[in-house]
């Protein structure tokens, strides 16, 4: 029996999703809960898993964008009994026909994942395969160099067997994304095993660099990347992974990811829709900076979480939003909506794009509370579980662009937002200070505001009050 995976739904205005990345491949046996394909929507990631044992048959390819919905791959049920693999099974069937010699692993398929290189490590590059698709590896036979930020390894074969490449060279990946798979035994028979395991080590390092120059090479390894169904008695120059094709190899041309085109569109639509303003202050971080020192290590004793900036940011946002009502309001057709609660966004960098999620009631809560909320946020975003709902709401953002090092920038609105607050870089800078010069930690600070519903007046108004909270943090301290 064939059970179908569909796209699910998430949330009312996700209409479609992107087949981003399948984490296995049609015929491979799978287990109820594995995930299987990774999807994107405008606004999210998830990774969508398998609903029943069997084994897969893909419908839908990747990078193509489909409705909600839609099937995307069946599980055939019927060969879930025995929990091997679909290989295992055929193997099985046509035992008859193998060699008796032959051991009792062959046909067993091993992943061949990228391996931690570090915490600090998340991707890493695919510089260049030792291997083609469809040879014969002896166990521990370097297959591919793998480069990070920092450091260049090879990875070596675990297993004997034939491998099946599934990324090709200079495709940046994440810390355990599966790159090629390799089945024990198969493709070879005990009289020709051991002579051909040395062999394709001298053809590999001197065609590699020549197949990776050429452009009908390139052309013909993304074909029988499209469309694998080639089987594996295309030539050698068929398989080999190679660069994205291009014209000249002076470019590359790649697909945009549904939440960057969201990104790009919602920003467009932001500078189209509002009249953006951006007003600057700048606030000396001493008090701040001397108040973290000071509480610190008491503050992690109790809470588990360290006091950090945007927690007492946001206390001071909390603040002067309740001054200043223009700026937690917004324009609905002909009308002004003016919020009453205090709903914060803080934006948070990824390697997908920029995401806002939103931390709810912060008039409520107290530091420990915000800074746990943010931790939280922020890990959803990075690792991809963030959901819709964790992204709506928000009646103001604060976007912190000094962790970047930007010492000033004007922040675009986050609509239908009618205010977002850009933090900069700490700096030491010589200041005036009771008719002396002395140097403090000064950051720059930006609110970029709606002129539509927020006056200059009250913008001016909003950012000093922040200015005066953080310059006096005891003022933040008394509200909690």
């Amino acid at each position: 029996m064939a059970e179908e995976l569909k796209i699910p739904p998430f949330g009312e205005s996700i209409t479609t999703a992107n087949v981003s990345r399948w984490h296995k491949a049609t015929g491979d046996f799978v287990k109820k809960g594995e995930a299987l394909v990774s999807l994107e929507t405008d606004k999210i990631s998830n990774e969508l898993e398998a609903t029943h044992d069997g084994v897969l048959k893909i419908l839908v390819e990747e990078d193509e964008e489909v409705d909600v919905g839609t099937v995307i791959a069946e599980i055939d049920t019927s060969a879930s009994g025995s929990g091997a693999s679909a290989e295992e099974k055929s193997s099985s069937e046509t035992g008859s026909s193998q060699s008796a010699g032959s051991s009792s692993s062959a046909g067993e398929v091993h992943d061949i994942k990228i391996p931690s290189f570090g915490d600090s490590i998340n991707t890493a590059s695919l510089a260049e395969w030792r291997v083609q698709s469809g040879e014969t590896v002896s166990k521990g036979q370097t297959l591919i160099t793998l480069e990070s930020d920092k450091v260049s390894q090879d990875l070596d074969a675990e297993h004997s067997g034939t491998i099946e490449i599934l990324a090709e060279d200079g495709e940046e990946l994440e810390i355990g994304a599966v790159i090629a798979r390799l089945t024990e035994g198969a493709g070879k028979s005990p009289e020709n095993a051991p002579e051909s395991k040395p062999t394709p080590a001298p053809k590999k390092k001197e065609a590699a660099p020549e197949k990776a120059k050429s452009a009908l090479a390139a052309a013909a390894a993304e074909t029988a990347r499209i469309k694998p169904n080639l089987g594996s008695s295309a030539p050698p120059s068929s398989s080999t992974p190679a660069p994205a094709p291009t014209q000249d190899g002076r470019t590359t041309r790649k697909k945009m990811s549904m939440l960057r085109r969201k990104i790009a569109e919602h920003l467009v639509n932001a500078q189209q829709t509002a009249a953006i303003l951006s007003t600057f202050n700048e606030v000396d971080m001493s008090a701040i900076m001397k108040l973290r020192k000071e509480v610190q290590e008491e503050f992690v004793a109790k809470h588990g979480v360290k006091l950090g900036f945007m927690s007492l940011f946001t206390k001071a946002v909390v603040h002067a939003l309740k001054d200043n009502p223009g700026i937690r309001s917004f324009i609905d057709g002909n009308e002004v909506i003016e919020n009453n609660f205090y709903d914060i966004g803080i934006a948070v960098g990824t390697e997908k794009g920029l995401v806002v999620p939103v931390i709810r009631d912060c008039d409520e809560k107290n530091f420990a509370d915000i800074e746990k909320a943010i931790s939280e946020a922020a890990g959803k975003a990075k690792d991809g579980t963030m959901q819709i709902e964790d992204l709506q709401g928000g009646i103001f953002t604060i976007s912190n662009g000094g962790v970047y090092g930007s010492l000033l920038s004007t922040p675009i609105l986050n609509p239908p937002q009618s205010g977002i607050l850009g933090m900069h870089t700490i700096q030491q800078r010589p200041v005036a200070v009771d008719g002396k010069v002395e140097i403090r930690p000064m950051m720059y600070l930006a609110l970029s505001y709606d002129h539509r519903i927020v006056d200059g007046k009250e913008a001016v108004t909003f950012l000093i009050s922040i200015k005066e909270s953080l310059e006096n943090p005891a003022r933040l301290l008394l509200e909690c």
